[in-house]
């Protein structure tokens, strides 16, 4: 770092108790682009409990030339720490140098943190070139039925973005004997189809399809469809415009009164 009293008061700041202090700084170190903070911004996002301080401390740093940020954002992906390696990733997808790609690494994309490897998904599918994206689905769907509902969430957003491309390595995860990965791969391709899709719903109806198998669970879901329509009051059914005052009725207006 460049020891300037200057920077040694940024510094200071970026490190106080106060959330709110450190995000004034922040901003005020983005604000002013000075490559003389710069280990100081990557030491900070590592360690950064706050996401909005670290949001802006990845401003921060973006602002800075990006032949002074890669070399170290790609020393940082070989940090112990996750939080250190989850945000330098997300600095990659925020740079979005696609020469970056070769360095997302397989070992990123299974790594043991979820967090870690849900950033890894996101940047690579960004970043993947167009003959990559085929064995980068190979990779990803190896996760497939992997952590909490937001993890698999991440998956599937990051294969659907990849394409077309997905719809083999889908189908053959789909048939796999795991329930858990044969939902998740049915799921996935069912966001594929229709990407305005709740992931909720298609991760319940691609369990039917597990349980009772494609035909079935299709008449199951036009029974539930149908069900819904019979519930439904119909238009010459009056009951329901006689809820409705009348606007020649004048009993609302005298209760007004």
């Amino acid at each position: 770092m460049n020891t300037t009293p200057q920077n040694t008061r940024a510094a200071r700041a970026l490190s106080a108790e106060d959330t709110s202090v450190r995000l004034q700084a922040a901003l005020a170190v983005g604000s002013n682009p000075d490559p003389g903070l710069l280990e100081t911004l990557i030491d900070r996002c590592a360690v950064e409990p706050d996401f909005f301080v670290r949001d802006m401390l990845s401003w921060a740093l973006i602002r800075l030339p990006t032949e002074v940020t890669l070399p170290r954002i790609r020393r940082e992906l070989g940090s112990e720490s996750t939080q250190a390696r989850s945000q330098a990733l997300h600095l990659l997808s925020k740079i979005g140098d696609r020469s970056t790609w070769a360095w997302i690494t397989r070992d990123m994309l299974h790594d043991a943190d979820d967090q870690v490897a849900r950033t890894a998904w996101r940047v690579a599918a960004m970043l993947v070139p167009e003959g990559e994206k085929e064995d980068l689905a190979g990779e990803l769907v190896k996760q497939l039925g992997r952590g909490d509902r937001g993890a698999q969430l991440s998956l599937s957003r990051a294969l659907v973005d990849l394409g077309d491309v997905i719809e083999p390595a889908l189908a053959e995860a789909a048939e796999r004997a795991d329930p858990a990965v044969a939902a998740h791969a049915r799921a996935t391709e069912m966001l594929r189809q229709d990407p305005e899709a709740g992931f909720d719903a298609a991760i319940e109806e691609a369990e039917r399809v597990n349980t009772l198998g494609p035909e079935r669970a299709a008449a199951a879901a036009a029974a539930v469809a149908a069900a819904a329509v019979d519930t439904e009051p119909s238009e010459s059914d009056g009951s329901s415009e006689a809820a409705e005052p009348s606007q020649t009725d004048g009993s609302s207006e005298a209760a007004r009164c």
